[in-house]
């Protein structure tokens, strides 16, 4: 059996005990648990009936990309995963991502998913986006992101040849990352609901929303000419 490592990074979130609640009961036994605290001061209390679990990392704090690729550093798993300690997994988001990926020889893939609020609630349908081409994806994905990070499964080998998340980059580390794949990789989707994205006063993307499209403008511009390039060359096909 193919092992996933479901890497899960933490910082004073109130919401991390059902994060790792979903990540417990998937219906897929072959995981790994790898939380990395990042510095954080609170709701620690709220991971300590899991520890015999999980494998447990704490460091000062750098942000998400440190502890994703400080996690992506201890990974053993055949396949990374992603889960914001906010969110949570359905049930069968790692078998059937998974199955997917290993039918399809996907190195990439993502989700469709639902949000829900402070209390767990679903408020939407799926709003997973997906366009049916390469040349399509390329296009949209170099005007804004639109794959939702905890919704993807990849290939460890895949950072082989991409690298680690872009520390300098405190909240747009993921759109960055998918550019780098999704210029040498191909982009699977899974229509199916398999992640629950929590929507709430304290998430960063609503705090920190100024900066957040400063830094979409600079990855944009980082990555303007190599997915031109790749745009161009699907174009020639």
């Amino acid at each position: 059996m193919k092992k996933v490592s479901i890497i899960i990074p933490f910082y004073n979130c109130a919401y991390i005990d059902q994060a790792l609640d979903s990540v417990f009961k998937q219906t897929y036994p072959h995981i790994e648990v790898i939380v990395i605290n990042d510095g954080s001061t609170e709701h620690y209390e709220k991971i300590t009936p899991y520890l015999d679990r999980i494998i447990y990392i704490e460091k000062g704090n750098g942000g998400t990309a440190s502890a994703l690729n400080m996690g992506l550093s201890r990974a053993t798993g055949d396949y990374i995963c992603w889960l914001s300690s906010d969110d949570m997994y359905s049930t069968n988001k790692i078998e059937n991502q998974l199955a997917y990926m290993l039918k399809t020889n996907a190195s990439f893939s993502y989700t469709n998913y639902h949000l829900i609020n402070k209390v767990g609630a679903i408020t939407s349908r799926g709003i997973g986006i997906y366009y049916p081409t390469r040349l399509q994806i390329l296009k949209e994905m170099s005007k804004g992101n639109f794959i939702n990070g905890c919704s993807v499964m990849i290939k460890k080998e895949v950072f082989d040849r991409v690298g680690i998340f872009d520390e300098t980059l405190p909240y747009t580390h993921d759109y960055d990352m998918w550019l780098r794949i999704i210029e040498q990789f191909s982009v699977y989707y899974i229509d199916e609901p398999l992640l629950y994205y929590r929507i709430h006063e304290k998430m960063g993307t609503m705090q920190h929303a100024r900066t957040i499209k400063k830094e979409v403008k600079r990855v944009k511009a980082a990555h303007k000419d190599s997915i031109q390039q790749v745009i161009a060359q699907e174009q020639a096909k």
